[in-house]
């Protein structure tokens, strides 16, 4: 067995306080920034708009994290108190609410940046979101949250911070999974970088939900209400978004061509010529 009991403060000095949570989260984020930058200088995309785009996509899944974990955990305690919604510090988050929020900044983006269509941001995006995902499981298996059923096996965690029985380590199976994801789709890109519109998103989907949906059994239930379900909440929301990567990922293979690149609009060519002509 692990005896696992960290402090979930990275730092505290006063009143400087960084948790390993919040810095997984902004490594996560920073890296995939990173990668995506890559992947739209590649097709000459203007990367200063990629500054909007990350806070679209941090607001997406924050916002959204925090309502799905409100409003499919615990609706009626929520919104009996709508301000308590707002205290996002005291934790409550959930994936599927967070996936939401994200597709939902994405959408609205891509309305106001014509250079970005939607779903050909969701395949780039879906690929460093993987790698952002195990990083989060990472900050819960630090704050000792989101924890395994109990079990024998010789690799159990006891969450010494919650009680003294050894435990799966649930969030580092999710976390794993999630960063075999991420190598998949990067040697994928990089074997092929130009694939059907769809085709990283529904394998993202399938992935990661179909896995949730299996691992959730290695977990302990979220809210009360779920005990004695055949399902849990997360299994039974995990469904949609496996079915729509089903529908996306067959859609890919079937077809015929493979989209060119997403052209960079004149206006955004324009500067460098400007350029070009001064010299």
């Amino acid at each position: 067995m692990i005896h696992w009991n960290p402090d979930p403060d990275l730092i505290h000095l006063g009143p400087l306080r960084i948790r390993w949570y919040g810095l997984m989260f902004v490594l996560g984020f920073g890296i995939g920034y990173q990668i995506v930058r890559k992947m739209c200088a590649r097709l000459g995309k203007p990367l200063e708009a990629l500054d909007k785009l990350l806070i679209y996509v941090v607001a997406g899944t924050t916002i959204g994290a925090r309502l799905g974990h409100c409003l499919f955990y615990e609706p009626g305690y929520y919104l009996s108190r709508p301000l308590e919604i707002l205290k996002i510090w005291e934790g409550g988050l959930a994936s599927h609410g967070g996936t939401l929020g994200v597709i939902l900044g994405i959408w609205l983006f891509s309305r106001k940046h014509k250079d970005f269509p939607f779903l050909w941001l969701l395949d780039t995006l879906s690929i460093p979101t993987a790698m952002v995902a195990g990083f989060i499981r990472l900050g819960n298996l630090m704050n000792s949250e989101i924890i395994g059923r109990p079990t024998d096996v010789p690799w159990a965690f006891v969450f010494e911070r919650v009680d003294k029985i050894p435990r799966h380590p649930g969030q580092l199976y999710e976390s794993l999974c999630y960063f075999a994801l991420f190598a998949l789709t990067m040697t994928l890109y990089r074997l092929k970088p130009d694939r059907p519109h769809g085709f990283y998103f529904g394998i993202m989907l399938i992935w990661i939900f179909g896995w949730r949906m299996i691992l959730e059994t290695f977990k302990e239930n979220q809210s009360a209400f779920e005990q004695g379900m055949f399902m849990n909440m997360g299994q039974l929301l995990s469904i949609p978004f496996v079915l729509t990567g089903i529908f996306l990922l067959v859609r890919a293979l079937r077809s015929p061509d493979v989209p060119a690149p997403v052209p960079v609009s004149a206006a955004a060519k324009a500067p460098a010529a400007k350029r070009k002509k001064r010299r």
